[in-house]
């Protein structure tokens, strides 16, 4: 038999919650939750439902095994169950729990214990780690690239390696280990099987956001307001802001004198991205207009959440855009289904005709006066 030294346990507690930077509190459910392990492991089954509690003045620990009250009579399991009559009062459905003091453990119990011990640090480290992040999604950080994989990027931000998937990276951009980047908090994974894991985002709207909060002041006084962003990383942006502010240009404050502002942005996200900043209308029409820019839109038609758009034929193509981009990141931005339909220039040549009537009637009166003459 190996003793488990219950007393140099117990004085551990303080020095690991102020090595791990843990409370006090996690480390001592730590080491019962261990214990219980190390008994569960020497006396008992899995199927056992035990708790340990360690006295830490004392170093003496006792564990807790938990059964069900069932009725008498009934084939039940004693690892889980006790019947009413052994019960000592408890009635039927009650849980009633066995006090056994800890002594010692055999040598596998012990190490179990330590797996036990090592396995739960890591994840109360880990638990604790994704609190303090968890005041910080949706802000923007600086990390260091660790790892590249074919699938994801590991970004390393000090008290936490965070990772970025392919869906979270911009498009066409290169990472290389070592270096500096900006990432946005984005979420914590908690369904992960190797437990809660922080996810980061360079591809996201909410990067190029909290971009723009940080090179434009007005957002936080609130004399202009971003109304919606839509975005395919690493191709195009399309942002849409306002003010409520009389003579302040919203477009203006984002682009920045010169366009500092704007190029900020985009030095970080990278120029292959362009950025259309329009500006948002309650006015339906006029917000579709302003989202295909830079295309000129001849008249607009809205019904439901779909939007007839015409143009012309030269204007065509660039409200369409390439593959595709630009109407369908318009669409993204304004929430309408949005299609783009030729109008061509029947105008023009109805008026040239209306012109040419008038030239003949004039002529027409021109020829009968000098017959009268």
């Amino acid at each position: 038999m190996e003793e488990l030294d219950l007393k140099q346990m117990s004085a551990m507690v303080k020095v690991i919650a102020e090595e791990k930077n843990l409370p006090e509190e996690v480390i001592l459910d730590v080491i019962q939750t261990a214990i219980a392990a190390a008994w569960r492991r020497d006396n008992g089954t899995r199927e056992m439902e035990v708790r340990a509690v360690l006295d830490m003045n004392t170093g003496t620990a006792k564990v807790y095994v938990a059964r069900t009250v069932i009725e008498d009579g009934l084939a039940y399991d004693p690892d889980t169950e006790i019947p009413e009559s052994e019960a000592k009062g408890a009635k039927e459905g009650d849980i009633v729990e066995e006090e056994h003091d800890v002594t010692s453990f055999g040598r596998v119990a012990s190490q179990t214990a330590k797996q036990v011990v090592v396995q739960k640090l890591r994840e109360a480290e880990r638990n604790a780690v994704m609190v303090m992040f968890e005041d910080k999604i949706g802000t923007i950080v600086t990390g260091t690239v660790s790892k590249v994989l074919p699938k994801i990027v590991l970004v390393d931000l000090g008290r936490a390696t965070a990772i970025m998937p392919r869906s979270e990276q911009i498009d066409g951009e290169f990472y290389s280990v070592g270096s500096r980047i900006k990432v946005l908090i984005k979420e914590i994974d908690r369904d992960n099987e190797k437990g809660p894991q922080l996810v980061v985002s360079r591809g996201s709207a909410e990067f190029v956001e909290q971009l723009f909060r940080q090179e434009v002041p007005e957002l936080e006084t609130g004399s202009v307001e971003i109304m919606g962003i839509a975005r395919e990383a690493g191709r195009r942006t399309k942002i849409a802001v306002m003010t409520s502010v009389p003579g302040v240009d919203p477009v203006g404050t984002f682009v920045g004198g010169r366009g500092v502002r704007v190029q900020a942005v985009m030095n970080e996200i990278g120029d292959r991205e362009k950025i259309d900043i329009i500006t948002w209308s309650e006015n339906v029409s006029e917000y579709i207009r302003e989202a295909l820019s830079p295309a000129e839109v001849n008249k607009v038609e809205v019904e439901g959440k779909k939007a007839k758009v015409y143009v012309s034929e030269e204007q065509q193509s660039i409200a369409i855009g390439k593959q595709g981009q630009n109407v369908r990141l318009a669409s993204k931005l304004t929430g309408y289904e949005i299609d783009i339909v030729l109008q061509k220039a029947a105008t023009k040549k109805k008026k040239q005709n209306v012109e040419d009537s008038l030239l003949n009637a004039i002529e027409d009166s021109e020829d009968s006066s000098e017959t009268d003459a």
